[in-house]
């Protein structure tokens, strides 16, 4: 990643971009990828801003949490304490997918820490007690990276993430080499984490602008389910919705430009609801 430069705070790895202003951006991946996804995107971004991606713990060289099944709370609090040790006060965050859980579970946790929260084709989660036996969709997640390892794994799901992946090997590419990079107790983690996340529970909780960003073909996190994150998050805060046409779940890979605009929007105040592409 030429624009970032690697480096640790305590338990968890990440990557940095130093900017001249007063924005501060702090980028959350999701379950099958890591702090190194966002090139496409870092480029796409105002130079005066410092960028912040973090290897969530259990990815890369963070390491895990020392729950079996953590909730999002648990990952909200070491996304706190990181924070905190590289003195972010404020920044807009940017959760993607499972990143969104957290982002989402962070505010609601220490709305003092955030100034606005930028949800990018998130997920829901299944609202599952941890007292329960995973489910089947949960399981089946853990049954398939066990089976075919990470490298098969990858290549099967990678295709998935993106529109029409013909047409864009590239990225498709791209994907599949982050997502080779799961560590395997790192993401049998986030699934658990997965099966008990309540974002339409932490959504209500929140007092900063939330906005959502999808891909209209993403078949993961579908616009309609994104939508009914915006409409739970504008019942209590200022939540402004985008829709990228054309573009599937890994939606600041496929279409960075768009996303940048939509992000450089999040940091402005404006209220919006749009479709782009």
């Amino acid at each position: 990643m030429s624009t970032l430069n690697r480096q640790n705070s305590g338990p968890i790895e990440y990557y940095e971009r130093q900017g001249q202003g007063d924005c501060e951006v702090v980028l959350l991946h999701g379950i099958g990828s890591n702090a190194l996804s966002f090139e496409p995107l870092i480029d796409e971004l105002p130079k005066s801003w410092r960028l912040i991606a973090w290897n969530a713990p259990g990815y890369g060289n963070s390491e895990p949490l020392k729950n079996d099944w953590p909730v999002a709370k648990d990952y909200a609090d070491a996304l706190k304490d990181f924070l905190q040790n590289i003195q972010l006060k404020s920044p807009i965050i940017v959760g993607h997918s499972l990143g969104a859980l957290i982002a989402t579970s962070y505010a609601a946790s220490y709305p003092e820490h955030v100034s606005k929260l930028l949800l990018a084709s998130p997920a829901l989660g299944y609202s599952q007690s941890r007292n329960e036996a995973l489910l089947p969709k949960a399981q089946e997640r853990i049954d398939e990276l066990e089976s075919l390892g990470v490298n098969d794994f990858a290549k099967a799901r990678s295709t998935r993430l993106v529109a029409n992946p013909d047409k864009y090997p590239k990225i498709v590419s791209k994907i599949t080499t982050e997502m080779m990079r799961i560590n395997v107790s790192g993401y049998i983690q986030a699934v658990k984490m997965l099966s008990s996340g309540e974002l339409l529970k932490d959504a209500l909780k929140l007092d900063c602008q939330a906005d959502v960003i999808v891909g209209a073909e993403d078949v993961i996190t579908t616009p309609e389910s994104s939508l009914k994150a915006h409409e739970t998050l504008k019942s209590v805060v200022l939540s402004n919705f985008t829709e990228l046409k054309g573009v599937g779940h890994a939606i600041y890979q496929q279409d960075p430009k768009n996303f940048a605009k939509s992000l450089i929007e999040t940091a402005k105040s404006d209220t919006l609801l749009t479709s782009i592409g």
